[in-house]
């Protein structure tokens, strides 16, 4: 059973990080987030007007996210360390139904919190609540070219590389070429 919008109960994934669905009171936290890990991101995302990095460009983001949400077209969710600070995201965008039945995957982990899997273990419940609790068929996911930390969390997370697609996202200032990987979630018919 599911439906065209599922809330995940927030869930510890590992060393007491927290996933759970964005909210509005997130903007500060999150702007301090974006901050502390400009740096670490920047290779990796589009360039970003300084807006991005306040309270005020997040709360704005945010709740654009969440209309968005509302709709059934975004579902966002931030990690939560022990301490209230925001050490990454996981969004499913994209979100269709009919035939396609399908969404896109991005997330992002702290500098500080690297290599102590929590992505795998979001991607991994994501890709529960997607199946489960949306119906979803597909996730597809894309990384540049040289991001194999990332490469390496899809795979491990049952994600099969599909193809390479040359300048498919503006990154960075250029347009990057980017592995694309999809994990099939089941194969029933789409509910109507």
């Amino acid at each position: 059973m599911h439906t065209d919008r599922m809330e995940m109960e927030a869930e510890k994934i590992a060393g007491g990080v927290i996933l759970r669905p964005l909210a509005p009171d997130d903007a500060f936290t999150l702007a301090s987030a974006y901050r502390r890990n400009r740096k670490h991101l920047e290779p990796w995302e589009p360039v970003r007007p300084d807006s991005f990095f306040t309270a005020e460009g997040q709360a704005e983001r945010i709740d654009g996210l969440l209309r968005q949400a509302a709709e059934g077209a975004v579902m966002p969710w931030v990690f939560e360390a022990p301490d209230g600070r925001i050490v990454g995201a996981i969004t499913l965008s994209g979100i269709s139904r009919g035939p396609f039945c399908s969404s896109y995957l991005g997330y992002w982990v702290a500098a500080d919190q690297q290599n102590r899997g929590l992505a795998s273990a979001a991607v991994e419940q994501v890709c529960r609540t997607a199946r489960d609790g949306m119906g979803l068929h597909r996730i597809e996911a894309s990384t540049l070219t040289e991001n194999t930390g990332s490469q390496r969390v899809l795979q491990k997370c049952g994600f099969e590389p599909i193809g390479l697609a040359p300048n498919y996202l503006h990154i960075n200032g250029k347009w990057r070429d980017c592995r694309l990987f999809q994990r099939v979630l089941h194969d029933h018919a789409p509910m109507p």
